[in-house]
């Protein structure tokens, strides 16, 4: 069994791609034990195929990925709020507003993740990288509670956590507009360090200065 279970989203608003999936499908291709597994970009759908994946692949180690158009670093979420607020309608064409991921759920889930090691090992691999605290109220939000309830409550012993990543440069081009990107194999390369620090570092590093997003 695949030690790392690696999840990116289905291209979404309006996007012919997704470096999430395309970045996790490209690190499930070079390691033996990492599993792939694409999640649709449906509120609806998310965590059954979430849920799903764990059963099939029992992994001790989960990190769910997500594109985060706009941002120019790999950053690792420290918390996911228990709050769906979607701000577009997501592929099945549902936009709930003020709803909770988890009726009578916690208002917040902490990552397992010891976010700012890996960050440090992202950026000593060349890749550049910093600490979030917001993984926003979309379906990427939505994941990331989702799986560190269902760790919580159904999946002891399994550490996990959510990583947003940049616009991939043919995104950019396609669009014509200036927001920074980075290509999809420097984001595999951030998420394989991600992975390799997660599996060995279960106390994190104190903050440092620049290390937030």
């Amino acid at each position: 069994m695949a030690r790392v279970l690696m999840t990116g989203f289905a291209p979404f608003g309006g996007e012919s791609v997704n470096p999430s999936w395309q970045a996790v499908s490209l690190v499930g291709g070079r390691r033996t034990d990492v599993a792939a597994v694409e999640l649709p970009c449906e509120f609806a759908a998310s965590l059954p195929a979430l849920r799903r994946a764990l059963e099939a692949h029992r992994p001790s180690l989960v990190v769910c990925a997500g594109q985060a158009g706009g941002r120019a670093e790999v950053t690792p979420e420290r918390v996911a709020i228990n709050l769906i607020d979607a701000r577009i309608p997501d592929n099945a064409g549902a936009k709930p507003v003020d709803a909770p991921v988890v009726a009578q759920g916690p208002a917040a889930y902490f990552t397992t993740l010891p976010v700012k090691a890996c960050v440090a090992a992202i950026r000593a691999a060349g890749v550049p990288a910093s600490v979030s605290h917001t993984a926003g109220t979309y379906v990427c939000n939505q994941v990331f509670y989702g799986l560190m309830h269902l760790l919580a409550t159904e999946f002891p012993g399994v550490r996990g956590g959510f990583v947003h990543v940049p616009f991939s440069p043919e995104q950019v081009a396609a669009a014509s507009k200036p927001e920074p990107s980075l290509s999809v194999d420097r984001i595999a390369d951030a998420l394989e360090a991600l992975a390799d620090t997660a599996l060995r570092v279960t106390e994190d590093l104190p903050i440092s200065a620049g290390a937030e997003h």
